[in-house]
Formats: structure tokens, sequence, C-alpha cells
């Protein structure tokens, strides 16, 4: 399956994210043949998991650009909570978003989302307990295993993972990556 050849992707990594948060989609993604990046608060720390797996970031959020990837992963647990305290990680999400870059958080990664002030007027579902903190800032929320809005992907809950890689992977396909080689090329 190389349907996603061509395309990166940057999966935002802090402590206590959740295990199956990050590693499905990463594993997932890769399957299907895009590139993936673990980005966190510094390049080549170690983040632990909720239960103490480690995920080592490639790279630091303030030397990726959104130029450089196609989407965002945001896995949630507790690590949005400390994502959202980096002003570049923060950073990242607005200008991929502004960029119409796919932009996917599950969980209490919807925490990022309202940091990076792209929640107003969005369609979309998180973790039940952050749900008044997204409709706070403006989100319409609906409780559904995931809502695309655009260019925006949010998924509840691990149960719903299948349904939120389907979704992404769908969205990275939608645009050819010749499109993409174009302006990498004029630029």
């Amino acid at each position: 399956m190389d349907e996603l050849r061509g395309r990166t992707v940057a999966l935002l990594v802090e402590k206590l994210y959740e295990d199956l948060e990050l590693w499905y989609p990463l594993y997932r993604l890769r399957e299907a043949g895009a590139r993936t990046i673990l980005v966190g608060p510094a390049g080549g720390e170690t983040y632990a998991s909720k239960h103490g797996y480690p995920a080592r970031a490639e790279r630091a959020s303030a030397d990726v650009a959104a130029a450089e990837v196609d989407a965002v992963i945001i896995p949630g647990g507790y690590a949005p909570d400390h994502m959202r305290r980096d002003p570049e990680m923060v950073r990242l999400v607005r200008e991929a978003d502004a960029a119409g870059k796919v932009v996917a958080a599950i969980c209490h990664a919807g925490w990022m989302l309202v940091s990076a002030g792209i929640a107003r007027d969005r369609r979309l579902t998180c973790f039940h307990s952050i749900r008044d903190d997204l409709v706070a800032a403006g989100a319409l929320f609906e409780d559904r295993e995931v809502v695309r809005d655009g260019n925006l992907i949010t998924s509840r809950r691990p149960d719903d993972l299948p349904a939120f890689c389907r979704t992404i992977i769908a969205a990275l396909s939608e645009t050819g990556v010749a499109a993409r080689e174009e302006l990498v090329v004029a630029t």
C-alpha cells in the first residue's frame, strides 16, 4: 500500500501521551507509504507515555515549518496540556491549519486546537471531559467517532482510531503529490 507515497506527516509528542493514539497512526501511515516525523519540544529527547513507553522526538518543534509537512497529528492523553505550553508546537498547528494542511487531533488533543486558535466555528469532537473547553472556545461539538471539517479531523478516544486513520488517509489522498512537488520547486 503506497497511497501516501511522497507525503510527510508530523506527529507531535510530549510526556504522558496516550500510547495507542501516537503509535497506531504512526504505523498505519507508514504502512500507507507516508514518511513520519516525531516532533517534540526538543529534538533528540525521549518522552514517556502514560504507561511509560518511550518515544524519541526526531525534530524540535522550533525546527519544523508547516510547509515541510502534509499533515500534523496530535495524540491525546495528558500530552496536549504539555504541548500547548510550547509556543512552537502551537505555532506549527496554527500554521498547518492556515495552509490547509491536514490537522488531526484525538481525545484531549482538542486543547491544542483551542490554544492554536483554530477551534472557533469548526465542527469537531473530543474526549467528553474537554467538551466544555472546546465549546467555550467556539467549537461546534458533535459526539461521533470521527468528525471532518475541511482539513481538520477529530476523534474522541482510542476506540475511534480505525475511523480516525481512515479519514486522515482519505484526506491526504485527495490532493496530488504533483501539486506539492510543484510548490517545492517554485519556492
